[in-house]
């Protein structure tokens, strides 16, 4: 007599979906490969890296905004100075301190030599928001003093707080 043959699905080859109901138990179990997307861990080491490099680069960058700053106020410091000399050249004589920047905008009483205005738009405060002191006769062996307070808008500083003038 020979031998039966006895057909018995395998449940782990490549014909494991024709197996019935146990080949799909067994994919189930089976780990699944990754598909797309990041696990906590590596969006925590991303954020870590972000974080540090935040770190370096704002303060560099904050710094370099404060540099800027100083270099429009001293700008306008030299904008304003030019247009009080083109005053002067036209009224043979300096704003008074009473009279102050706004001298360079709107013609002061009884004066037909005024030729301005001055400046196209208003007088501008230094980039800290504060308004720009002027005052005739100056005090820095100059004939009137223009000048920033920096920013913490008071006399003398350092660095940042310095003051910033036509001097």
């Amino acid at each position: 007599m020979g031998a039966a043959l006895i057909n018995i699905p395998l449940l782990h080859g490549p014909d494991s979906a024709n197996a019935g109901g146990l080949g799909r138990w067994d994919r189930a179990c089976r780990p699944r490969p990754r598909t797309g997307g990041f696990t906590l861990l590596e969006l925590l080491v991303v954020m870590v890296i972000i974080g540090l490099l935040a770190g370096f680069v704002a303060p560099r960058y904050f710094s370099q905004v404060g540099k800027s700053q100083v270099k429009a106020a001293k700008a306008q410091v030299d904008a304003l100075d030019k247009a009080i000399e083109q005053f002067r050249l036209d009224m043979n004589r300096l704003p008074t301190t009473e009279e102050g920047l706004a001298a360079l905008n709107v013609a002061p009483a009884n004066e037909p030599n005024w030729a301005g205005p001055y400046l196209k738009k208003d007088v501008p405060k230094d980039p800290w928001g504060h308004p720009y002191v002027y005052l005739a006769p100056g005090t820095h062996n100059n004939d009137f003093d223009l000048m920033s307070y920096g920013k913490d808008g008071q006399p003398g500083g350092t660095g940042e707080n310095a003051d910033i003038g036509n001097w």
